[in-house]
């Protein structure tokens, strides 16, 4: 049987169309001659994830990943896998999304648990997880030691330009000038202390015997201190009590007005008749004073005595 050209071309076309649509499905990651099952999980982000990026169990590759799609208006995406049917896993187990090197991308993990009458079938959704990978640990240990050293930066910069507004001419001048002070402070230093090693070694003889001196004052010192621990002054402690008391009571003596200086405090009218008696001596002092005769004469024939008169100057 002899085909026509038109029936080996047709032939050829279909071919072509069916190689055609089982390699861009192949590059999807479906293979049509293959009988696997679908999946499906939900995720807020998957940036390094992407169709035909490899689904794993326990590292296995069984399965690739289909098609990521918005599902919602929120942009929550869906990942649509196909997994082979050759394993057996609960629908309670996770997708999780890993990976993220410096070279390659992300891959889509199955986290299996084995439950007896939840078994995954073709449709389901599995939960969905994110893990972070290499270059978000990366970023996430380096954000914080680039704020530091941005902020180390900072504070460098300002240093230096502290410093160099420190170092400007009248400051270079000033501190030239300080070192050129402190040059001739340290040789004035040099010079006192050579000549402060001159005066001791001079005058050894005279500070040795000084200190000697200060030894033998110190060791009598201490010869009084020890004396001064001997003296019994729990005794000399009682007989200033005594004193004391005595004090004590002589002063409650003379308030109370008794003997004759508390006679003299409290009586009034005993201090009248002292006042009184003073004054009638000092008139009698004066009056002697003033007429010496009438209290001293010698009379040999038998003179009569000069009446009294009364003092010009009297005390009051």
């Amino acid at each position: 049987m002899k085909f026509t050209r038109e029936v080996k071309t047709g032939v050829l076309a279909i071919c072509a169309i069916a190689l055609l649509i089982f390699g861009y499905s192949l590059l999807k990651g479906k293979n049509l001659l293959e009988n696997d099952r679908t999946f499906y999980a939900m995720y807020k982000n998957v940036e390094g994830l992407i169709p035909s990026s490899p689904v794993t169990i326990n590292g296995l590759v069984v399965g690739q990943v289909v098609s990521i799609n918005f599902a919602d208006q929120e942009g929550n995406l869906i990942v649509k896998f196909n997994v082979d049917n050759d394993f057996s896993f609960s629908k309670n187990s996770q997708a999780k999304v890993y990976g993220g090197g410096l070279i390659g991308g992300k891959s889509l993990a199955i986290m299996p648990i084995y439950e007896q009458g939840l078994e995954a079938k073709d449709g389901d959704t599995l939960p969905g997880r994110v893990e972070a990978g290499l270059l978000e640990l990366v970023n996430d240990r380096l954000t914080p030691l680039q704020e530091k050293l941005e902020a180390a930066i900072t504070d460098a910069d300002t240093l230096l330009n502290s410093v160099n507004g420190i170092l400007s001419v009248d400051n270079q001048n000033n501190l030239n000038s300080i070192f050129k002070d402190l040059s001739v402070g340290v040789k004035n230093f040099r010079t006192t202390s050579e000549r402060l090693d001159k005066m001791l070694a001079v005058n050894q003889e005279k500070l040795n015997s000084t200190f000697s001196n200060a030894n033998e004052i110190s060791t009598k010192l201490n010869k009084v201190s020890d004396s001064l621990a001997n003296v019994n002054i729990g005794k000399i402690g009682k007989e200033l009590e005594t004193v004391l008391a005595n004090f004590e009571k002589i002063s409650k003596d003379l308030n109370a007005g008794k003997g004759t200086a508390g006679k003299l405090l409290k009586d009034e009218k005993l201090y009248d008749n002292l006042k009184d008696t003073s004054k009638q001596l000092e008139l009698l002092l004066q009056d002697l004073r003033l007429n010496p005769k009438r209290y001293i004469h010698i009379s040999v024939f038998g003179k009569k005595n000069t009446p009294y008169e009364e003092p010009t100057d009297p005390l009051n």
